[in-house]
């Protein structure tokens, strides 16, 4: 089972059990947190789609730990004018697992029913509106 659930404005794959490395998130070390921007989640092949967010569904975390990932280097230089720029940066980061994966979906009506319960309240209306014409 695994979903595509927006962390920290960014769409994450993840499983149960899984760790990922996201931008600095609020909270404690060891901080349980819900992410209900959950856009897909496939179960055993089975999957659901949301428009655009699956609604009930969740996704639970908790903080291992608040880390700073690797230095990047930025130099900047153009050639044959004596301008030099050198620049470091660190990105500050949050190393989450993935606890579960809950997929609450209320079951839409059928079709069918749908369509019959449409004609039903429909047909009613249509008279009233045909005997005010007359």
């Amino acid at each position: 089972m695994y979903a595509i659930v927006d962390i920290a404005g960014q769409q994450f794959k993840v499983e149960k059990g899984q760790e990922l490395f996201v931008h600095r998130l609020e909270g404690e070390k060891g901080a349980k947190l819900d992410f209900d921007k959950v856009m897909l989640i496939d179960h055993e092949g089975k999957t659901t789609v949301g428009t655009p967010v699956i609604k009930g569904a969740h996704v639970e975390g908790t903080i291992l730990e608040h880390l700073r990932g690797d230095k990047l280097f930025v130099f900047k230089k153009k050639r044959r004018k004596g301008y030099k720029k050198f620049n470091g940066h660190r990105q500050y980061l949050s190393l989450l697992k993935i606890e579960d994966i809950v997929e609450k979906v209320s079951k839409p009506r059928s079709k069918k029913a749908t369509a019959a319960s449409v004609e039903e309240s429909a047909a009613p209306e249509a008279i009233q509106k045909n005997d005010n014409l007359i």
